[in-house]
């Protein structure tokens, strides 16, 4: 793809039903990517679990919980900046590609100074020298950044995918080689560069734009204002969702940590396979209507909607089968995760739900007021966490699951301020889903209790087909909970033309809806 114009201005984004068509196929585009990324991290941690230690992936979290935050730089705010800015030019780009790759060089010198303090915060040595190598993934990430939102921006979303994919089998690949060969959490590491190193590559393969020299530009200015607000939120927001591995780590060790980085990820799988694909798709379409009040919410509680009935959904479910989820998956020794797993598995489709507020705050372009509400948001659940520490792990993983249900509707209200969006339909758009899950998850507990197991063992295989079982169980009573609350099948149809429209169009279908829109 080439980006610009020869005048320096961006290519003709699509608009009106154009623009719904070319969404629509791009979020079914970054979630069929996104679910074949989850395949193959399934499959690598099926086999990871099983060659290296608990105290392995503990090590690497370690860093991690503080290292993400500086690999993250550039991916959060100049890309949402690029997706979001109307009047982007090849010579703003270029002005933000190299003030990226200064920040990026500096950030890579900063963290690998970090490590020996890191060391000594947590009590272990072999943390310096992981975090000195892990610094390299910030430089080399950094490269890559604006390129990806450059193919956002014109929702080649496709693409996009496909480079993330090949990162993750990148990430596999190297860590499950490496861990064969004894490498122990070093394995990790590895992968994780050769993540960042083809995903950087496959961005400049895929979007053919080199950048100019930097000069003064209008627009420079505001633009570092923004990506400033919006990082500052991700900051505290990572700040928020890492405070738990930094105080169980110190507190309680590499090995605990392993145990309940295990738990945290199930926990976020569904924000990972649905949410994080569906972002960058619904922040660019948001954007581009953000002027009309009514389209804006149409779109908004429509991406709510199915998330909604998704996300209660898969998140009771999750809290009944998780603990022969972990059995399954990981084998034995890990029991423990799955204990953490059933405090987080009621809060998951709340989690869900409460995140969406993000949309609303960068669609609009009001990246400062989702700054603030970060602040609340790092007070308050952070609060909880040392509340919850003397409980151990176990305790943080239930002030997870009680923060997002403080937060979620004083988020939204917050977030739905500037543009009038008000709680009335928010609200009325989700109840039904969480009574509906509710109901189903406590009648499918109540069955199970009173019927005979259906596999009474404690292996891999009796784990499966409990967890198979239950969960058809569970689904089968949350789709007719779904159908009496909405007293028909709306919701479940309207979802599944939903799933038809993601679809990649036929060639058929490509010729009709050129010569409708002609």
């Amino acid at each position: 793809m080439i980006p610009f114009q020869p005048d320096g201005s961006f290519h003709p984004i699509a608009t009106g039903e154009g623009l719904r068509r070319s969404a629509v196929r791009g979020a079914g585009m970054a979630i069929a990517g996104q679910a074949s990324n989850f395949i193959v991290q399934i499959g690598s941690v099926v086999v990871l679990a099983r060659l290296l230690t608990p105290a392995d992936f503990g090590i690497v979290t370690m860093v991690t919980t503080f290292g993400l935050l500086f690999r993250s730089f550039g991916m959060n705010g100049f890309t949402e900046l690029i997706m979001q800015r109307e009047d982007l030019t090849d010579s703003l780009a270029s002005n933000l590609f190299w003030i990226e790759i200064g920040i990026g060089a500096l950030l890579t010198l900063v963290f690998a100074a970090l490590g020996p303090l890191l060391a000594r915060f947590y009590h272990d040595p072999t943390v310096a020298p992981v975090a000195a190598l892990m610094s390299l993934s910030i430089g080399i990430g950094c490269i890559g950044w604006i390129h990806m939102g450059l193919l956002q921006r014109a929702l080649q979303f496709r693409t996009t995918a496909i480079i993330n994919f090949a990162g993750q089998v990148a990430l596999v690949i190297t860590s499950i080689a490496l861990a064969v060969a004894g490498w122990h959490y070093w394995a990790l590491v590895w992968g994780i560069i050769a993540q960042t190193v083809v995903v950087a590559a496959g961005a400049w393969m895929m979007c053919r734009w080199v950048p100019g020299r930097p000069q003064s530009v209008p627009g420079t200015g505001s633009g570092l204002k923004f990506v400033a607000s919006v990082y500052s939120h991700f900051a505290f927001s990572y700040s928020t969702r890492n405070t738990d591995n930094l105080l169980v780590g110190w507190r309680f060790g590499a090995q605990s940590l392993g145990f309940y980085k295990k738990a945290y990820d199930l926990f976020v799988l569904p924000e990972n396979q649905l949410l994080a694909p569906l972002s960058a798709v619904v922040v660019s379409t948001l954007s581009r209507v953000n002027g009309n009040r009514e389209q804006f919410q149409r779109y908004f509680l429509r991406a709510v909607s199915v998330l909604a009935l998704v996300g209660m959904g898969v998140g009771a479910d999750f809290a009944l089968v998780g603990r022969d989820l972990f059995r399954f998956l990981l084998g034995p020794g890990w029991e423990e995760a799955g204990k953490i797993f059933a405090l987080f598995g009621p809060g998951i489709g709340v989690m869900l739900l409460y995140n969406t507020h993000g949309w609303v705050h960068l669609s609009i372009g009001r990246p400062e007021r989702w700054f603030r509400w970060g602040l609340l948001e790092f007070a308050c659940t952070a609060s909880l966490f040392l509340v919850a520490l003397h409980w151990g792990p176990s305790g943080i993983a239930l002030a997870w699951t009680v923060s997002y249900f403080l937060l979620m509707f004083p988020g939204f209200w917050y977030a739905g301020q500037p543009i009038g969006l008000g709680m009335g339909p928010i609200f009325a758009t989700i109840w039904k889903f969480f009574a509906a899950s509710i109901v189903a998850g406590l009648g499918a507990a109540l069955i199970l209790k009173i019927a005979p197991a259906f596999a009474a063992g404690s292996g891999a295989q009796d784990a499966f087909i409990r967890m198979a079982a239950d969960s058809l169980l569970f689904f089968t009573l949350y789709a007719l909970a779904v159908v009496v609350f909405h007293r028909g099948l709306t919701p479940i149809t309207d979802t599944i033309g939903l799933l038809h429209d993601l679809l990649p169009a036929r060639p058929r279908e490509v010729k009709i809806s050129a010569a409708v829109d002609a």
